[in-house]
């Protein structure tokens, strides 16, 4: 494959990017303090603050301090440069591949994003769904992970989730395994694989879909890092699915975050009996959207009025064809003996001139016999005589 240019297309002017990768740097993402500062004063502004440790809005002697000593050991240059050699590019809030549905975060909002692969993040992530759950999923989860990713890619639509193990890698496998496109969310720098029983996965995304995260070249995750790495999961998607996840599980985290943005939350239900059901039950019993399907979850991102779900119906059966006339006769025969013409005529409260017309019709369809002037069903349709329930 080959390499993007070390600078995504002119949109952010050069010293603006330098300024935020550097910032990539000297703070985890999500930190509000450097969130608002950038709101307030700009990239520049904001690192010669943390540079200079002059105290920003909100942050203590601390943390002010903290920032000034990581930005005396970050060069910005060599993260770029390094990022480069692994085909990796960083991209910034204004340029023209930046998705803007992550400036819904507020002063969460990434500082920018570090990303491998070719394609346009922001045309990527316009019709894309987060899959994920848990990393020790059951067979069930994952046969059902597996099934929706397949059914979102014959689609078209991008799959996207946090290269883990468990629900997260059977949505990326079985996504690049039918052709379709997919997306990684990392909670490490986009150059250092995470989990490393993945790598093989990570660099797969990498080559044929996109692979991006908030830390620079070399970072490696915490617990932390992986919780607000969930929040850009949930404001690049149209909308969370998650399959499996016990009470305390980080999906949920990025679904509830999901609901919080406006997006679509939806939830795969499994056994009661599963503890690993009890999250996605929960988010059910809330604001979620049961799927079971592709279909389903198309429907609930999709376009209104278009990608409609198809129909959910029993098996069609040979009496779903009749004409409700002949259907009130059938319906009038006993589903235990016989009866006459007159019983039928009285139980479809019609004539028994037209209800023996129309039992001789059921006879010619073979849904009913005549035996000593007596009317009964044929063999077949007794053992499975039509639902009278509805």
């Amino acid at each position: 494959m080959t390499a993007p240019p070390p600078h995504p297309p002119p949109g952010v002017p050069h010293e603006e990017r330098l300024a935020r990768a550097a910032l990539t740097r000297i703070t985890d993402p999500g930190d509000t303090v450097i969130g608002r500062a950038l709101q307030d004063r700009g990239p520049q502004a904001t690192l010669r603050a943390a540079r200079d440790a002059t105290p920003l809005p909100g942050a203590g002697p601390q943390r002010t301090e903290s920032y000034a000593r990581r930005a005396a050991r970050t060069d910005p240059h060599a993260d770029l440069d390094t990022a480069h050699r692994t085909g990796a590019r960083f991209i910034c809030p204004g340029d023209p591949e930046w998705p803007r549905q992550l400036d819904d975060l507020g002063a969460q909002r990434p500082y920018g994003l570090w990303v491998r692969g070719a394609p346009s993040l922001r045309l990527w992530a316009l019709r894309s769904v987060a899959l994920v759950g848990a990393r020790t999923c059951t067979d069930y989860g994952a046969h059902m992970a597996a099934r929706l990713a397949a059914g979102l890619a014959d689609a078209g639509w991008i799959v996207v989730s946090g290269a883990a193990y468990g629900v997260d890698g059977v949505a990326h496998r079985t996504t690049l395994r039918a052709g379709g496109a997919t997306i990684g969310v990392v909670a490490s720098g986009v150059d250092s694989p995470y989990p490393r029983g993945n790598a093989d996965l990570i660099a797969d995304i990498a080559a044929h879909g996109l692979l991006l995260g908030e830390l620079p070249p070399g970072a490696h995750p915490t617990r932390s890092r992986f919780i607000l790495r969930n929040r850009v999961i949930a404001a690049l998607t149209r909308g969370t699915v998650v399959v499996e996840a016990r009470y305390r599980s980080g999906s949920l985290i990025t679904a509830r975050r999901a609901t919080a943005l406006g997006r679509i939350t939806m939830g795969v239900p499994g056994p009661c009996t599963s503890g690993l059901s009890e999250g996605v039950h929960e988010l059910l019993r809330g604001d979620a959207a049961l799927v079971t399907d592709a279909a389903e979850i198309i429907e609930l991102v999709g376009e209104i009025g278009a990608d409609l779900a198809p129909e959910r119906r029993g098996p069609v059966l040979p009496h779903d064809h009749l004409p409700p006339a002949a259907a009130r006769v059938l319906e009038a025969v006993p589903g235990r003996g016989d009866a006459t013409d007159e019983d039928i005529a009285d139980a479809a409260g019609a004539t028994t001139a037209d209800t023996l017309g129309r039992l001789h019709e059921l006879q010619a369809l073979g849904f009913v016999e005549r035996s000593g002037g007596r009317w009964k069903l044929v063999r077949t349709a007794r053992e499975a005589p039509p639902d009278r329930t509805g």
